[in-house]
């Protein structure tokens, strides 16, 4: 979709107005589509809509608006599910924040929901959109790293204690990124937890195995005294790594790393970092104008339904005591 937005454009409210629910708000001003704010708190929801000129509604309102198209949702992940149902029986595009559902059985019935009812549901894993990402998948497609052999992905910081353990909270990040380039659901899922300083589990580790022999670990804390953000895919000619807090010019790096057999051994040869060029971007710009293009098409969402249950799927196998309620 082009940076300006056509008479046609969908019509869309943001229901939750929470911390990432106002970045979709803004965004989507930014956007031009922006035609509606909801919250369960009707306070907030007045804030935001006065700021941004539209409506402030109840959630259930903006469900049930015809002047509606489509609904971003930013809830709480045990209400995603009842909540992006009720908007598919009534007509809705919609896209969910992460995670959809907290069991499978809960994400299934979204997703049988939508396709029953002829409407779109898009997850939103924000880092699919990532113009670095992008170009990393890019770069695997085109053979720069030879085989694709495995993965590892480090999300580490200090904070974010939700009533939600660091899997669920941000593991789905780095499964999105990781299912796309495999392009398969994992063979196998096991997972260590540990509890460190909060009641629930603050450390993960994630390993599975895909067809083919490509493996993938995933390595996620909330109790780290520093910051780590990298992506990183291993193949038989090269590695590249996505650094997302490295500075602007340097975020996907490629290692042309070897390593062969000789009679009786291995050897292995270093080579310095080559940085690539990426384009500029908003990961959240994309991802909306994606969003709003399907609308639009009625394409699938690259970050669709089957991806969101799977996410769920192994969530669930990685971090079993989570529930739905009700």
């Amino acid at each position: 979709m082009s940076a300006e937005v056509h008479a046609m454009s969908p019509r869309i409210a943001v229901v939750g107005c929470g911390q990432w629910g106002q970045n979709h708000i803004r965004t989507l001003a930014e956007i031009g589509v922006l035609a509606a704010v909801a919250d369960r708190t009707p306070d907030r929801a007045a804030a935001f809509g006065e700021q941004y000129g539209v409506p402030a509604l109840a959630p259930d309102a903006a469900i049930a608006s015809p002047d509606i198209d489509a609904l971003v949702l930013a809830l709480p992940a045990s209400v995603h599910g009842v909540t992006a149902r009720a908007a598919f029986a009534a007509g809705k595009d919609v896209l969910i924040e992460k995670p959809i559902a907290l069991d499978p059985a809960d994400a299934e019935r979204t997703a049988a929901a939508a396709r029953e009812a002829g409407r779109l549901l898009m997850v939103g894993h924000v880092l699919r959109f990532n113009p670095v990402f992008r170009a990393l998948c890019d770069e695997v497609a085109a053979g720069r790293i030879g085989t694709l052999r495995h993965m590892i992905s480090t999300r580490m910081g200090l904070g974010r204690f939700l009533g939600m353990d660091v899997v669920w909270d941000l593991a789905p990040h780095d499964l999105s990124m990781v299912l796309h380039l495999a392009g398969a659901h994992p063979v196998d899922v096991s997972c260590r937890r540990r509890t460190v300083l909060s009641d629930e589990t603050d450390i993960a580790d994630i390993v599975m195995d895909f067809p083919g022999g490509i493996g993938a670990e995933i390595h996620v804390s909330r109790v780290s005294p520093y910051r780590d953000r990298r992506f990183s895919v291993i193949g038989t000619r090269g590695m590249l790594t996505f650094d997302d807090l490295a500075p602007e010019g340097q975020k996907l790096a490629f290692y042309a790393h070897t390593v062969w057999r000789t009679d009786n051994a291995f050897a292995f040869e270093n080579a310095p970092a080559q940085y690539l060029e990426t384009e500029p971007g908003m990961p959240l710009d994309r991802e909306l104008r994606h969003f709003i293009e399907c609308i639009g098409t009625r394409a699938e969402p690259e970050t669709g339904a089957d991806e969101a249950v799977e996410t769920v799927r192994i969530l669930s196998l990685a971090s079993p005591l989570a529930r739905t309620p009700g």
